[in-house]
C-alpha cells in the first residue's frame, strides 16, 4: 500500500493505506486512465499542481498490514515514458510538480525532462547557518515560490513558535525586516523579490494570522482544512501591500495579445 519514509513530519512516516498502482497494466493501455484523468482536472482548473511528484520517479511500497510505513521499500515508478504517453494525447501540460522531500538525482532529472516547474518554500531557507536551496538567491526562473504550503504552520506560526532564535535573526537579516514589520509581509516580500515565474501568496499570511489558522498538520486526522477567511478580513492595508509588492516586482498580469 501507498505511504512516505519517515521525514521531517514524521518519524514513522505516513501510512495512506491505498493500493499502489499497477503501472504494468497502465503501460499497455498507453496509460489511457491517466490521460483521462489529467483530462478532466483540466477541465475544471487552469492549472494543475501533481502532489508527491518524486512518486513518479519511485515510491514507497509499505507490507499491506503493516502499522507504519517504517517497513516500505522505494519502488521504480513510470518515469518520462508517462509524461510523453500524456503530451502525446494532449498537448503541453499546465503542470507543476511538487518536488518537496527526499529529492534524489532520478527526481531531479524527471522533473527538468518534463519541463514542469518545481516548488520553493521559503520557510525551508532558514536553519540558522547554511545556505538553502528554498532561498530566494538560489531560485531558478522556473519554479513557484511559496511562503509555506498547506502542510506548513502560517508564517506567524513558524517564526513564533517553530523558528529557533539563529533561524529568526537569519530571516530577519536576510529578508531585511524592519523592527515592525509583520513576519508574514516579510516572508511574502521575499517570495514576490525572486526570479520564480511564479509566487503564490498564502492568506494566512497575507492577514498576519497565527497557527491557529493553519491549514494541516500532515500525518494527523481531523481539524485539517477547517479555516476559513471571514468576510471583511482583509483590510486596505491587505490590500495596498499586495499591490505595492505586484507592482514593484513587476508581477502585474498582463493579458497575452
Amino acid at each position: 500500500v501507498a505511504g512516505v519514509p519517515p521525514d521531517y513530519f514524521s518519524a514513522t512516516g505516513q501510512l495512506w493505506g491505498n493500493p499502489l498502482y499497477n503501472w504494468q497494466k497502465l503501460k499497455e493501455t498507453n496509460y489511457s486512465w491517466w490521460v483521462e484523468r489529467v483530462r478532466a482536472n483540466l477541465s475544471t482548473c487552469d492549472i494543475i499542481r501533481i502532489d508527491h511528484f518524486r512518486g513518479f520517479e519511485a515510491y514507497w511500497a509499505v507490507p499491506y498490514g503493516d502499522d507504519t510505513a517504517i517497513n516500505g521499500q522505494w519502488e521504480p515508478g513510470p518515469g518520462i515514458d508517462l509524461f510523453n504517453a500524456i503530451k502525446s494525447q494532449l498537448g503541453e501540460l499546465p503542470i507543476i510538480a511538487e518536488d518537496l522531500g527526499l529529492m534524489t538525482q532520478g527526481v531531479i532529472d524527471l522533473r527538468e525532462a518534463t519541463g514542469f516547474p518545481g516548488m520553493k518554500i521559503l520557510q525551508y531557507g532558514f536553519d540558522g547557518k547554511h545556505d538553502s536551496r528554498d532561498l530566494p538567491h538560489n531560485y531558478t526562473a522556473n519554479t513557484i515560490a511559496y511562503v509555506g504550503t498547506h502542510d506548513n504552520p502560517t508564517a506567524r506560526g513558524w517564526y513564533e513558535k517553530l523558528a529557533s532564535d539563529r533561524e529568526r535573526e537569519q530571516a530577519d537579516i536576510y529578508l531585511h525586516r524592519s523592527k515592525d514589520e509583520p513576519i508574514g509581509e516579510a516572508l511574502s516580500r521575499g517570495i514576490a523579490a525572486s526570479v520564480s515565474d511564479t509566487c503564490i501568496h498564502t492568506m494566512q499570511d497575507l492577514l498576519g494570522l497565527d497557527d491557529s489558522a493553519r491549514m494541516n498538520i500532515p500525518a494527523t486526522v481531523g481539524g485539517n482544512w477547517c479555516w476559513r477567511m471571514k468576510q471583511g478580513a482583509i483590510t486596505r492595508h491587505t490590500e495596498d501591500f499586495l499591490r505595492i509588492i505586484t507592482e514593484m516586482y513587476f508581477r502585474v498580469y498582463k493579458e497575452e495579445k
